[in-house]
């Protein structure tokens, strides 16, 4: 058979209309409906504040609205089990020091790998982590604070909101640099540890800058060292623990957006840039500055290395320390 022009033409028209409709699928808009952005911890709190902050201006950005789902339980582990499950291209979930740096090395079997079963997005926020102490104690900062529980070994103790907690860690990390011994008495939440804390059946603990500062400002606590790279513009006076004899320490919580690994790289890309922007975005940076929160953004490539470096520190923490799940 002699191929003419015409039939040429033809076969071409009937090969362009068989792949138009997986052009128009390839080129479909994302995200095309609202996008849940599930949160792993009880309303309330730093976490919410982060993911809140950040779904507004998402939605704003991309023309969908992101919304926040609070599933909290087991240290995160059901809202995290749950999301690397998601097929559907509109689930994120935000990911927290202790869901991916710690629940690992804390549990002897995850329900999830923090590692294969995601997609890293963007690092959102840090929140330092404040040492602080009931006005009972008599220590005006770090330096006293470790002198008094050397000279009553195994007579002092601290709060957290939990085993495995941000603040059981920070403690924990804070023991292990310094050399002391302090016990811990873990709570079932940040709640009924402050209300300890404050009435002082509690004497020390760590806490998120957001949690407490107003307890701080009000003289119902006192702050005897950050756990930030710098001084916080909340708390000028007080001094970092790096500054008060243990350089490069440095304590923060810190929240994260990932992806299940099922979600299209394209969307991750475009979600990944719009993110960044949104936490550079002057309402994000103000929401944030009233809880003594610090906004971070970065590349996929960047948050992924961010948590292998956080996942090796606290590694040696957990084991040292040999913390397990309750």
């Amino acid at each position: 058979m002699t191929i003419t022009r015409r039939h040429f033409a033809g076969g071409a028209g009937a090969v362009v209309a068989h792949f138009l409709p997986f052009r128009g699928f390839a080129q479909a808009p994302w995200p095309s409906k609202a996008v849940r952005f599930v949160v792993p911890f009880a309303p309330g709190g730093s976490s919410e504040i982060v993911a809140r902050s950040a779904a507004g201006e998402l939605s704003k950005a991309l023309g969908q609205n992101f919304f926040v789902d609070n599933k909290p339980g087991a240290s995160g582990n059901i809202a995290m089990a749950e999301v690397a499950r998601a097929d559907d291209q509109h689930t994120l979930i935000l990911g927290h020091i202790g869901t991916l740096a710690v629940n690992p090395y804390m549990y002897d079997k995850l329900p999830y790998d923090a590692n294969k079963d995601f997609k890293p997005v963007s690092l959102l926020a840090k929140v330092p982590s404040l040492y602080v102490v009931n006005p009972s104690v008599p220590a005006r900062d770090l330096k006293e604070f470790l002198a008094l529980v050397k000279s009553k070994p195994g007579t002092m103790n601290y709060g957290s909101a939990g085993n495995g907690s941000a603040g059981h860690l920070a403690m924990e990390y804070l023991k292990m640099t310094a050399d002391v011994s302090i016990t811990h008495i873990p709570y079932k939440g940040t709640g009924p540890q402050l209300t300890d804390l404050l009435a002082g059946r509690l004497e020390a603990a760590s806490v998120g800058a957001s949690a407490i500062l107003q307890h701080i400002k009000t003289g119902k606590l006192r702050c005897i060292a950050t756990g930030s790279a710098q001084r916080l513009p909340q708390l000028p006076e007080v001094p970092t623990v790096a500054e008060q004899g243990f350089p490069g320490f440095e304590m923060t919580q810190w929240y994260g957006m990932l992806a299940p690994a099922s979600m299209a790289q394209g969307h991750v890309d475009r979600l990944a840039a719009e993110t960044q922007k949104a936490m550079k975005s002057p309402s994000v940076l103000e929401r944030l500055s009233q809880d003594a929160a610090e906004a971070a953004g970065g590349t996929p490539a960047q948050f992924a290395q961010f948590i292998a470096t956080e996942q090796k520190r606290w590694k040696q923490v957990v084991e040292r320390a040999k913390i397990k799940a309750e």
